[in-house]
């Protein structure tokens, strides 16, 4: 690439990240996965959901070792061709493509289906398109529009469930719980139970990998971009676990029983249906900045596979010269908004997860093929992030197992086709992968020896 041609522009901060990836989250996914949780869990969502933080907080230290030895916006892509193979890096990028390129329809579609039971009046179809409309138009105009629109709207979401709280809390001033303990362990509780609704709980934080795609548009990304991962995660894991732990003091003995309604149901036990509905209107508005922030993702990600040359460069390695945003990715995931026209949620749903498990499994592997081939520096440090990228692993592979069948032959199909692909475009294997273009900040020369640097390991988790 030469030196005139456009580039992605770097003008996020670290607070910019960390919002990204709240908002790629979603906090306020907390009240919609809640009843599920605590159902599994025989009541103690709260610790569930702990659980789930600590579990996806050894995936986040690998992608935070990650994004500062390799500051670039390809994220797991990046790291497996660097580290593992050309092919290994091609195939998890395409695979990770499942997630982050039909996210955003899966978004798209949950988003309007409650603004048409809100405002029938407008079609489903008629909600879809105008999602994927507004959402593009934010993301084409450029990176800092993005962030202050995704920042506002995060705002939104957080005070509307921290409204729902209040609620929750004046309604047991005057309806006291048996017990302030019985969320964290109750006469029900199992470790199996708790642990399976940990597995569901980790869904809730898909979406801080995605912060390591902004990794050429963020100021000083070796520093910022690992802080806002192991910072997301934490403050989401905080949030998660403080609102489950109110809600289930409330759901305790309050004769709620539909887990997947739980949400509107609460809302309408602490606040009456006016309330509940106003709260519906607040969630879907703020939830807007999770479409903003995935759409932003995804077309990062094909950016920078179409940069390499692994997908057609003219069309997903172009940079608008104004707005330097990718501008024909965010037209192509636009698009994608047309797919969920004739879905249901679980069907979108089952497009994606497949994806994300196995790209996190695949950089917790990265994590341990970088401290193994640098064992010589500072043993104790290496052992300690190789058991982290085990135990990373080991979760994420469990989490893999725990998808549908039907999640699991979509995402068998979709890697079955990037090899055919990859097949193809190596001319059987003859020719290598499209040579790496790796962002010109980073620490890590591929001609050169490995060499791992003290202050560079603290500096990730500082």
């Amino acid at each position: 690439m030469s030196n005139s041609s456009p580039a992605l522009a770097r003008k996020l901060t670290l607070v910019a990240a960390v919002a990204f990836g709240l908002s790629y989250m979603a906090p306020a996914v907390v009240l919609t996965m809640f009843g599920i949780i605590s159902e599994i869990s025989h009541g103690t969502a709260p610790t569930a959901l702990l659980l789930s933080t600590l579990a996806m907080l050894a995936t986040g230290i690998s992608y935070a070792k990650m994004a500062h030895l390799f500051p670039s916006a390809g994220s797991a892509y990046i790291y497996s061709r660097k580290l593992l193979s050309s092919k290994i890096g091609f195939l998890v990028g395409w695979v990770i493509l499942l997630d982050y390129l039909f996210l955003p329809m899966l978004v798209w579609l949950i988003q309007s289906v409650f603004l048409h039971a809100q405002f029938p009046g407008i079609p489903l179809w008629g909600w879809i398109l105008i999602n994927a409309a507004a959402t593009t138009a934010v993301n084409m105009v450029g990176i800092v529009v993005t962030d202050r629109v995704n920042r506002i709207l995060l705002v939104v979401s957080v005070l509307a469930v921290l409204v729902l709280v209040a609620y929750c809390v004046i309604y047991l001033s005057d309806n006291s719980p048996a017990s302030f303990t019985d969320p964290i362990w109750n006469s029900a509780s199992t470790i199996g139970g708790i642990s399976a609704a940990a597995a569901v709980g980790a869904y809730a934080f898909l979406g801080f990998d995605a912060i390591s795609t902004l990794s050429e548009e963020t100021k000083d990304p070796q520093k910022n971009i690992p802080r806002a991962i192991i910072y997301s995660i934490l403050i989401a894991g905080a949030f998660f676990v403080a609102v489950s732990y109110v809600m289930e003091l409330v759901q305790a003995g309050s004769g709620l029983e539909d887990p997947e309604s739980m949400r509107y149901t609460m809302s309408v036990l602490v606040g009456g249906k006016h309330f509940a509905d106003l709260l519906n209107v607040a969630l879907v508005v703020g939830a807007f900045a999770g479409c903003v922030s995935i759409q932003a993702a995804t077309a990062r990600l094909l950016y920078v596979m179409g940069r390499d040359g692994v997908l057609p460069k003219r069309i997903f390695g172009h940079i608008g010269k104004k707005t330097k945003t990718p501008t024909y990715n965010l037209l192509l995931t636009g698009a994608t908004s047309l797919i969920a026209l004739p879905l249901s949620i679980e069907i979108a749903s089952s497009f994606i997860n497949f994806g994300a498990f196995l790209a996190f499994t695949a950089v917790n592997i990265c994590l341990i093929t970088y401290f193994v081939k640098n064992r010589d520096a500072k043993k104790l440090m290496s052992i300690s992030y190789i058991l982290i990228g085990i135990f990373g692993a080991a979760i994420d592979i469990y989490l893999l197992t725990q998808l549908s069948e039907d999640a699991t032959l979509i995402g068998i199909g979709w890697l079955i086709l990037g090899v055919i692909w990859l097949t193809f475009l190596t001319k059987g294997f003859r020719k290598p992968v499209p040579d790496l273009s790796l962002n010109p900040n980073a620490l890590v020369d591929e001609s050169a020896p490995t060499v791992l640097v003290d202050h560079d390991l603290d500096s990730t988790t500082r």
